[in-house]
């Protein structure tokens, strides 16, 4: 059965704004083609797919500043927590954080010799002095 692509579009961007969809297999669910003929229709990277994409990022990004918003005014302190961890620092999520290990012994590169495969030398801690 053969279908209008200029309505099968103007259908997708509707779909996407009337029920705030975020993913490109959410659109595909409500539109009365298969996912193989969206993707003959709408190539990846053509125009018309990344207008449909504009379209579901404008949603996610709209939902994550409602969501931020809703954070920062509430009085539950896990979503203030959460929200403080997206906006800090570094420094500061790492006094935030309950459990911080320091993987790069305050910057320094660690002093590990690794064993390669074949080799029987042993792996040592320890730079190799010259």
């Amino acid at each position: 059965m053969a279908y209008d692509r200029k309505k099968i579009f103007q259908q997708a961007k509707e779909v996407i704004k009337k029920n705030k969809l975020f993913f490109v297999e959410d659109v595909v669910a409500y539109l009365p083609i298969s996912k193989p003929t969206f993707y003959d229709y709408f190539k990846v990277d053509s125009n018309e797919f990344n207008e449909l994409k504009e379209l579901l990022e404008q949603n996610k990004t709209e939902i994550k500043v409602s969501m931020r918003s809703k954070w920062y005014k509430s009085n539950n302190a896990t979503l203030q927590m959460a929200l403080m961890k997206l906006i800090s620092t570094p420094e500061e999520l790492k006094k935030l954080s309950m459990n911080h290990t320091d993987v790069t012994t305050n910057g320094k590169d660690l002093n590990i010799n690794i064993q390669v495969l074949g080799n029987d030398e042993p792996i040592t801690d320890e730079k190799d002095e010259d």
